[in-house]
């Protein structure tokens, strides 16, 4: 009866760490207002939102919500690689006849390439060094031709390596892996960087935020709206000083506009 017991709590305790790892991968991160939850400094390195800042900002989305990479994470660039997921931290790959689906890894500062990510992400404040832990991680859909095709994405991760205090090696950690929703990648699109970025009073007054648009603007120079992104999800006033020789891509242009912001991807 004993042996039956101690059996049945065993397999209880390790249903329980099953579900448990599980519904922590399958957590998501839907819009800004959910950033904002996420103990940004403490657990999860500040390094992420800059990276996923660039990282929204860099691929395309088009009118019907697809999502396409703008760069070969084959060749490495930003800091790109394919991803085996041996560890099971993501779902297994689907297999569909005539598409090859695989994950890359992007966002590795230590890793030579000749297309680097931009200096606000590569060489930000001490106090945004995220110890070059964090990671964006995309699930990509390659079709099987023989010509060039463009790489469309459909799942998107932000993670980040287990602190070395933790002892677990480069794995990735599941407790802080977020999957990061279309209407997420929107809405933080909307803080573009560049010539034709979006006022800093409507991105304000849009999401609720009491920053003080001069102050931004006088800080943050043509990051502002980079600065009043931090600061809405942050908290903070002078999260760093932006570098000035940053140039910032400009992205494809849609007919995309505020008024249909909202999907369930």
């Amino acid at each position: 009866m004993m042996k039956i017991s101690g059996s049945v709590t065993w397999c209880c305790v390790a249903l329980l760490l099953a579900l448990t790892s599980v519904s922590a991968v399958q957590k998501k991160l839907k819009s800004i207002s959910d950033l904002k939850k996420i103990n940004f400094g403490q657990s999860v390195p500040k390094h992420s939102l800059l990276l996923l800042h660039w990282f929204a900002n860099t691929v395309t989305i088009d009118d019907n919500d697809v999502i396409s990479l703008t760069f070969d994470p084959n060749s490495r660039d930003y800091g790109s690689h394919h991803y085996g997921n041996f560890e099971g931290l993501l779902d297994p790959l689907p297999r569909q006849r005539g598409n090859q689906y695989r994950y890359y890894a992007i966002g590795n500062l230590h890793q030579e390439t000749s297309d680097p990510l931009p200096p606000y992400v590569a060489h930000p404040q001490r106090d945004y060094e995220g110890e070059n832990r964090d990671r964006i991680i995309v699930r990509v859909r390659e079709p099987n031709s023989g010509r060039q095709t463009f790489r469309r994405i459909d799942e998107v991760y932000i993670t980040q390596h287990y602190d070395t205090s933790e002892n677990q090696g480069t794995l990735y950690d599941p407790g802080h892996t977020y999957r990061i929703t279309m209407n997420l990648l929107r809405q933080i699109r909307e803080f573009a960087v560049g010539p034709n970025q979006l006022p800093l009073s409507y991105l304000r007054n849009r999401f609720g935020s009491s920053a003080d648009d001069a102050q931004i603007r006088n800080t943050w120079g043509h990051l502002a709206c980079l600065g009043l992104l931090l600061y809405i999800v942050l908290g903070e006033r002078h999260p760093f000083t932006p570098q000035s020789n940053y140039t910032p891509q400009v992205r494809q242009q849609s007919t995309y506009t505020p008024a249909n912001r909202q999907t369930s991807w």
